[in-house]
């Protein structure tokens, strides 16, 4: 080894001891005589001395030192005079007797600080240097924790972690597929799997009754801050189980995660039915970290006249605690939130509950006080709260209003990073009408089990048969989902059917699965964490891209290896392909 210690180990219990350090130069301070240098590795940071009346040569070697250059320093452990109290080894440093350079650097293009002044797209280009940074290496090391924890957890109740394969079949059902040529089969391709579904399945099938794995998926797919063209799961499955089963081994995961990683007790889950979690907070990943329900107001506001409410299917308010004060420019700050396209209501309706008990309201000439006593009644207002009203169809208006609800828990502060609220959303529907394609979609995937007391009303009422299916949120993060899978070809080749497949349609995409199901298939059931979601959570970050060690832009690139790129044409005539942009 070229080193005897790292650069965050040491204390005043080495004190006398001879080292070698070996890592990068972080600064440099020349104080007359004295020259003074931090080296850096992964493990932290320690101050190393050189004395121009000890060592002339050796000073001025040190003081010829650029930031990153790549150094192995040797020299004795001493006691330091003004001491650092907020780093480990701030309270001893190492007089210098050695020098040398393993490796000369350039100037790099930003400051490898905690606070760098690098840009996103240029620490982007350089990650290799971001990655050099506290905040980005300790949230790879969150990351490394957490996989090891999983893996503690799910083998200590008997899973088997199983690899699935990379090159697979496309079934373009769900996002785009990534596709790979094959240059061995021309004119054919493999994709890239979106999830290892089918393979899990089929693990099943085999007798492998406890599975998981931490696993590439790949999407096709509009990129977003938490989403990623490739992305990590950890993708589980069991047998003879039951959805209770599910549930309880998972969030018993979860709570460990929570309690070794982050120290955090998370208490017992609670359980919120989807229709509940779009009546009550118009989304089906609530953030239950603040209260704010959705109040429905069409029984006390109707009939008066207001076309606005009158022509409404649904009209609900939120009561925000202690925001009576709100000045005109604020509230119409909310109106043009809510009018954004990317919300698209058409205004906001608001009722004042003054300090000194009065109610003032922005449609007072068509509500008496009478009437806007009512309002006050059913929404619970004390003095100093304001109500936030909106109105329309009922799906876009819940819609809208919970993306107003999030924005007024964001001002009020009551989206603490450091706080967490866990859901089981359970009970979704099975289908879900798409109006482009005229037809019903799977909302989880084609495999996913209906409730069985609803099985009938596939042919006479699909859009209300609930499936087998649970999602986990955390902060109003989905954090996870799955589902009690089909595991009888009867009732897989049904869900085919009311999907839109034809029978020879279900036949290539899917007859491998369908086939396996005719040679005893168990009941079984998963679910799939989104792993760099749960780690940008226990980070505290908005963004999964800081805890992927080399993550892609908005647009799909690696601006760093500069991919995807263009191959050259030798490639293509092997591949059988051509091109036409």
């Amino acid at each position: 080894m070229l080193r005897t210690t790292t650069c965050g180990a040491l204390t005043l219990q080495n004190l006398g001891e001879n080292v070698t350090l070996c890592g990068w130069m972080q600064n440099s301070r020349d104080l007359g005589g004295m020259t003074f240098i931090d080296i850096r590795d992964r493990y932290g940071i320690t101050q190393l001395v050189f004395n121009m009346n000890d060592n002339a040569d050796l000073c001025a070697g040190a003081r010829s030192l650029g930031r990153e250059f790549v150094i192995k320093v040797s020299g004795i452990v001493v006691e330091r005079s003004n001491k650092n109290k907020e780093i480990p080894t701030g309270e001893v440093e190492i007089k210098v007797t050695e020098l040398e350079i393993l490796n000369a650097a350039k100037l790099p293009p930003f400051l490898i600080e905690d606070k760098t002044d690098g840009g996103d797209d240029l620490r982007m280009k350089y990650r290799y240097l971001d990655l050099r940074r506290n905040p980005i290496r300790n949230n790879m090391i969150l990351r490394h924790r957490m996989a090891q924890s999983v893996r503690r957890y799910l083998d200590a109740l008997d899973f088997i972690e199983v690899e699935t394969p990379v090159l697979i079949k496309s079934t373009p059902e769900g996002a785009r597929d990534f596709v790979v040529p094959s240059r061995m089969n021309g004119g054919e391709f493999y994709a890239l799997p979106q999830s290892p579904q089918t393979f899990k399945q089929l693990l099943m099938v085999s007798g492998f009754d406890r599975y998981f794995q931490i696993v590439k998926c790949f999407r096709d797919e509009d990129l977003r801050a938490d989403r990623q063209p490739e992305f990590t799961q950890i993708d589980c499955e069991m047998s003879f189980i039951e959805q209770e089963d599910i549930l309880n081994t998972f969030e018993g995961l979860i709570r460990t995660l929570f309690k070794e990683v982050r120290n955090y007790d998370l208490p017992e889950v609670p359980r919120m039915q989807y229709a509940d979690a779009m009546k009550f907070y118009g989304s089906d990943k609530p953030d239950t970290r603040f209260d704010m329900k959705f109040i429905e107001m069409n029984d006390i506001v109707k009939g008066k006249d207001f076309p606005v409410f009158d022509n409404a299917e649904l009209v609900i308010a939120i009561n925000a605690k202690g925001c009576a004060h709100y000045t005109r420019k604020q509230l119409d700050e909310l109106t043009d939130f809510i009018k954004r396209p990317q919300i698209g209501a058409t205004g906001l309706i608001y009722l004042r509950h003054n300090e000194d008990g009065s109610l003032k309201s922005s449609v007072d000439k068509f509500y008496n006080e009478e009437e806007l006593a009512r309002w006050s009644a059913t929404c619970q207002t004390q003095p100093g709260d304001l109500v936030l009203v909106m109105a329309g169809g009922i799906d876009k208006v819940r819609k809208q209003l919970s993306e107003l609800r999030l924005e007024m828990g964001s001002r009020l502060g009551l989206r603490d990073k450091d706080k967490f609220s866990a859901l089981w959303v359970l009970d979704f529907p099975l289908l879900e009408w798409d109006e482009e394609t005229e037809r019903y979609h799977a909302m989880h995937h084609p495999f996913t089990s209906p409730k069985p007391e609803d099985i009938a009303m596939l042919d006479t009422d699909p859009k209300n048969v609930r499936a087998n299916a649970y999602d986990m949120v955390v902060n109003g993060t989905e954090i996870g989902g799955g589902s009690i899978r089909i595991h009888d070809r009867t009732l897989q080749a049904l869900m085919f059917k009311h999907l839109g497949f034809t029978a020879e349609e279900a036949q290539k995409q899917f007859g491998f699965l369908m086939d396996a199901f005719e040679f005893g298939a168990p009941p079984h059931g998963g679910i799939a964490f989104g792993f760099d979601r749960l780690c940008s959570i226990f980070a505290g970050l908005d963004s999964i891209r800081d805890v992927i060690a080399f993550p892609k832009n908005n647009s799909g690139r690696d601006v760093m290896i500069d991919s995807p790129s263009t191959i050259d044409d030798k490639q293509l005539k092997e591949l059988k392909i051509k091109t036409d942009l």
